[in-house]
């Protein structure tokens, strides 16, 4: 990508039941680059939606269905976490998005090391699906807000290195609560993107990179809900500059409650830096 790109999670609120049509026209009225499409509960979208996203000239990404877990003890829910993310990046790849995202599973309470050989595993099974489709679309496992979740940063990267179309999808937000509360200077969040610049660079991961961001709450356990940015003690200010710093490019999705009103803050303010 050329440029940093603000987007939201899902359709403004404001755009009520007018559809995705009216969500783009919001969002360019708002200088806002597009949005990521939400698969919450399964990987639906009307053929009339279809062809209204895969027309616009607005970014899209798409998070995938929550009920995924690559690491599931039942071999049907495992089948089906493959399928929802392979449906996932067929739509992605049908409608110009650059980017899926999910949540990959959980430890149960087994050994870290066994539970990323089974979600590399799975994540084996799903790109050579894709391949063998001639998808070529980015699989980003998202980093994750609760110590029970796969998906510390150095789980995602490594995976990252084990497959061409794997990368990060860093959620900062989550990483704060996942760590209690740390992960929210801005020499935090420069190590990030040295560490993800460093160790995935034949990649070029700064140039093509996918975030989320909100406020947030949190417990010891980790994350308990998105709150908009000026609830929260998230430092989304520093973390802008370090956009700005490493010349980041690529799509930062606003998960906030009120997505299209923070969408705007953090956009502007990070256009305000010099």
């Amino acid at each position: 990508m050329d440029k940093l790109n603000f987007l939201t999670a899902g359709m403004p609120l404001s755009t009520g039941n007018k559809g995705y049509q009216r969500a783009f026209e919001i969002l360019d009225d708002m200088n806002l680059d597009g949005l990521e499409l939400e698969f919450v509960r399964g990987v639906r979208i009307s053929d009339k939606s279809r062809e209204v996203v895969k027309n616009t000239p607005m970014i899209k990404t798409i998070h995938a269905p929550f009920y995924i877990n690559l690491n599931a003890r039942e071999t049907e829910k495992v089948e089906a976490s493959v399928q929802r993310i392979v449906e996932t990046a067929e739509v992605a790849h049908d409608v110009g998005a650059f980017s899926i995202t999910y949540h990959a599973g959980y430890y149960l309470n087994m050994d870290k090391d066994k539970v990323y050989n089974s979600i590399k595993k799975q994540t084996k099974i799903i790109t050579d699906i894709l391949s063998k489709s001639g998808i070529k679309v980015w699989i980003r496992p998202e980093t994750t807000g609760k110590g029970t979740q796969w998906g510390d940063l150095e789980e995602i990267i490594n995976l990252s290195k084990e497959f061409e179309y794997v990368l990060p999808c860093v959620d900062f937000s989550h990483l704060h609560a996942r760590y209690n509360g740390i992960v929210n200077t801005y020499d935090e969040f420069a190590q990030i993107f040295e560490k993800i610049g460093r160790e995935l660079e034949e990649k070029k991961p700064l140039e093509n990179f996918h975030a989320h961001m909100a406020g947030i709450e949190y417990t010891s356990k980790g994350e308990r809900q998105h709150l908009n940015f000026e609830e929260s003690d998230f430092n989304y200010k520093d973390l802008l500059k370090a956009f700005k710093d490493f010349e980041v490019k690529g799509a930062i999705v606003c998960e906030s409650p009120n997505i299209e009103t923070d969408a705007k803050l953090i956009s502007d303010y990070y256009h305000s830096i010099i």
